[in-house]
């Protein structure tokens, strides 16, 4: 099967007038692989797209944008993408005139040849530096504020003076931009390698204030002597926890982590792989759980006399609540925000855990997986991330207990996960016919009961279990 370029060579080199152009062409002089294929024709984009689509044998073609007059191509299996537009300017130097990095204005013809670069892109790119192509980049399309953003974490490149201070200047523009655009480029940086760099960035230009005000907000609030940092200096370290845990692969980890996660590590990499909604997987989706997990502490911090013990009670409640506002502005899918509150949710349960007696009960394990069901194993991640960043008063020990903890739940999380609570002994008709009891609420607590009773082992046969509703029966 033909590759994306291999394609779009095939059905437009001849006439000349067609080039590769934008992150595409970019990617390629930087050496990094890329599918995803821009190519700008002097024509009408559609043929040019269907021409493509032809090459290809049969692969799916459709407009992309009526506003620009774009096209897309697909593959068959979707393994690479060529998004055509037309010539805007009258010429190729002015339409890459027209771009918005430097390092995104180069072009080459589609069958091959010298880069055609009038701004300087290829030295950009050689000195790792993101400058505009032009003075109204950013005031034509402030999304590019965002972009400048995410280019400068996935490429590791920095911005030069004047387009900083270009972007500062326009970050106001992008309260104009729709939700869906700026969400996208929102998840591609906390994706990234580096996204706390990314979020450092965001707020030396005054973008973070604009499109994760709730994080914003974060700043300067004080939190009790447990912590050592303020709530945003704490979740920017919680996120950099997070990223180690959801690195993958051979990542190393410190030695208290790594015995935490022993005997784990592989179910823990193949759960945090898993897609799960939004073009994320389960550990970019984590990495938003901890930027919003403590997202409602600026609204419950709360300073209690004599000694102002400062608390923040309720605020896992109202985080949840937080952060489905939140994605639900950014126009993120109900399965990613309903994930996300989840987290919220449930963060500290954990911890709450580690003043139980220990070992846990087998019913107090229940409890918590039946609770924080169906993120038990995401979240019990989280709360890692969250105990090694909490630094102050007595860490040493305090971190040791918990990741102690960690260790024992994390194993049943993730056998809770693959396997779910117990087969159930007796289903609802057969106990309510049992007991003469009819169904509603006071049936459904006698079910949740022999559930529990099963999962630490009290009953195992169909006759305990009736032995054992029976005598939960008079309680209830």
């Amino acid at each position: 099967m033909r590759s994306g370029l291999q394609a779009a060579a095939a059905a437009l080199s001849s006439g000349g007038r067609a080039w590769l152009v934008g992150g595409a062409l970019r990617d390629r002089l930087l050496g990094r692989p890329t599918e995803d294929i821009d190519v700008v024709v002097d024509g009408d984009p559609r043929e040019a797209a269907r021409a493509v689509a032809r090459a290809a044998g049969g692969a799916a073609c459709f407009a992309l944008s009526e506003e620009f007059g774009s096209w897309r191509v697909v593959a068959r299996d979707r393994s690479w993408q060529v998004d055509v537009e037309p010539m805007r300017g009258g010429s190729l130097q002015a339409d890459l005139a027209l771009r918005d990095f430097t390092v995104n204005a180069i072009a080459q013809p589609v069958g091959g040849g010298e880069p055609i670069d009038p701004l300087g892109g290829e030295r950009d790119l050689r000195e790792g530096r993101l400058r505009t192509a032009g003075p109204g980049a950013f005031a034509s399309d402030p999304l590019r504020v965002l972009r400048l953003v995410r280019l400068a974490v996935q490429l590791g490149f920095h911005a030069d003076a004047p387009t900083e201070a270009a972007a500062r200047e326009h970050a106001g523009g992008l309260r104009r931009v729709s939700a869906e655009r700026v969400f996208a480029e929102l998840r591609r940086i906390v994706s990234s390698s580096a996204p706390r760099s990314g979020l450092e960035l965001m707020g030396e230009l005054g973008v973070t204030a604009i499109v994760l005000p709730e994080l914003d907000a974060m700043r300067g609030v004080a939190q009790n002597r447990y912590h050592h940092l303020d709530v945003y200096g704490h979740t920017l370290e919680v996120l950099d926890r997070t990223v180690e845990l959801t690195a993958g692969g051979d990542a190393e980890f410190e030695p208290s982590l790594a015995a935490c996660l022993a005997g784990s590590r592989r179910q823990v990499d193949a759960l945090l792989a898993e897609p799960l909604a939004d073009e994320l997987t389960r550990g970019q989706a984590l990495r938003w759980g901890a930027l919003l997990h403590d997202a409602a502490k600026p609204l419950t911090r709360q300073v209690h006399p004599p000694g102002e013990r400062v608390s923040f009670i309720g605020h896992d409640v109202r985080g949840a609540e937080l952060a489905r506002e939140l994605l639900g502005r950014l126009r993120a899918s109900e399965r990613l925000s309903s994930h996300v509150a989840a987290l919220a949710r449930n963060h500290l349960r954990l911890g709450f855990l580690v003043h139980e007696p220990q070992p846990l009960s087998r019913e107090t394990v229940f409890a918590y997986m039946r609770t924080c069901s169906p993120v038990e194993v995401d979240v019990t991640l989280l709360s890692i991330a969250d105990r090694l960043a909490t630094r102050g008063d007595g860490a040493e020990r305090a971190i040791a207990a918990h990741l102690d903890l960690a260790r024992e739940v994390l194993a049943d999380a993730l056998r809770w996960r693959a396997e779910g609570p117990p087969r159930p002994l007796l289903r609802g008709d057969e106990l309510a016919r049992e007991l003469a009891i009819p169904a509603g609420p006071r049936l459904g607590e006698l079910l949740e009961g022999l559930s529990r009773a099963q999962y630490a082992g009290h009953v195992a046969t169909r006759e305990q279990a009736l032995s054992y509703t029976r005598r939960l029966m008079q309680t209830i």
